[in-house]
């Protein structure tokens, strides 16, 4: 029997009827991408339809194979318990029927693109010529009883901290875990930064991201000589769409996610576009062999045409740091040297 595949989008779900709405936007984004499918969705809570109306509506259809990805940023206690439970339970009560679980967004390039673009947007508005060393960002997170979950908003927030060359950088939590909105700004404006853009790393709308909006205004009206920035969260950017439609097509093809997923020099990671495809050499030649016990009495006679004090007389080829001269990088090391 050849199998006839549907795609199941599973959402959190919203009281707040834009988060609802904008769902739907995305799952209608999904399925655009995605034309050789049937696209369904369903949430897992607060909002209609749930995931069974949507299962039920596929299985109708006659799909006996279903690919169901959670519509999540990141896996925490919904995407890894909540939502498998609910699968598995429908899949069990109904002979012949597979489904088969893709994972969250999580850590990817499209990813910090896609929010790297709304920051953008929220410097672009601002419209004024405070310099970037001078700016600060906070990226605030859902926030979760799993720290592996925390842990990558802070990830995250640090590629899009060294992608857009910030002076700074910190990671907030709108709930659960700490530090919380309100705390973690009024830390934030001690560090003496003019201004500071807020991003909510959510998908969509609701309560959470009005409470973060709300908190902002709040600290800000207690310290007026500082700017602050409330950048858009992500919603149906063409990243986080394409994202969504790369987690449904693994499930079939798989997919290998190695230490170099996110390598600068295979992936167009922000700030460092330029390095895709540089040649892959080895600059520590020189050094090979060099250590202590036997090693340190290596001499190193290579033959070299230079000597090893780094007066080389050839390129190594390295790609200048894009912000190398930030000034609480290395650059700061040569203070009171000159």
């Amino acid at each position: 029997m050849t199998d006839k595949i549907g795609v199941m989008v599973c959402g959190h779900g919203s009281r707040d009827e834009g988060a609802v709405t904008q769902f739907a936007a995305v799952a209608k984004g999904i399925s655009e991408r995605l034309p050789q499918y049937e696209v369904d969705s369903g949430f897992l809570e607060f909002a209609t339809p749930i995931i069974r109306d949507g299962l039920d509506r596929l299985r109708e259809s006659g799909h006996n194979h279903i690919l169901a990805i959670p519509g999540m940023l990141f896996a925490a206690g919904h995407a890894k318990n909540d939502i498998p439970s609910v699968l598995n339970a429908y899949a069990a009560q109904h002979d012949g029927l597979t489904i088969s679980y893709g994972r969250e967004l999580g850590i990817d390039l499209k990813m910090v693109r896609a929010a790297g673009d709304r920051i953008r947007e929220a410097l672009e508005a601002a419209n004024d010529d405070v310099p970037m060393h001078e700016t600060m960002l906070v990226v605030v997170g859902r926030g979760a009883s799993d720290p592996d979950a925390n842990s990558n908003v802070s990830k995250v927030m640090r590629m899009l901290w060294e992608g857009l060359g910030f002076g700074w950088g910190e990671t907030v939590y709108s709930g659960v875990t700490f530090p919380l909105v309100e705390p973690g700004l009024e830390h934030a404006v001690k560090l003496g930064y003019k201004r500071i853009v807020v991003f909510p790393y959510f998908l969509f709308t609701g309560i959470l991201v009005n409470r973060i909006y709300d908190y902002t205004d709040k600290v800000a009206a207690n310290h007026p000589d500082i700017e602050f920035i409330k950048a858009p969260y992500l919603n149906d950017h063409p990243l986080v769409l394409d994202c969504f439609a790369d987690r449904v097509r693994e499930i079939l093809e798989g997919t290998n996610n190695m230490n170099c997923g996110l390598c600068k020099y295979r992936e167009q990671a922000l700030g460092f576009e330029d390095e895709v495809g540089a040649i892959q050499e080895s600059h520590h030649h020189h050094v090979e062999g060099i250590g202590t016990g036997d090693a340190k009495a290596h001499t190193h006679e290579h033959n070299h045409a230079h000597d090893h004090e780094h007066s080389h007389s050839h390129d190594h080829a390295h790609h200048p740091y894009p912000h190398a001269d930030h000034p609480l990088g290395p650059i700061s090391m040569n203070e009171g040297k000159k």
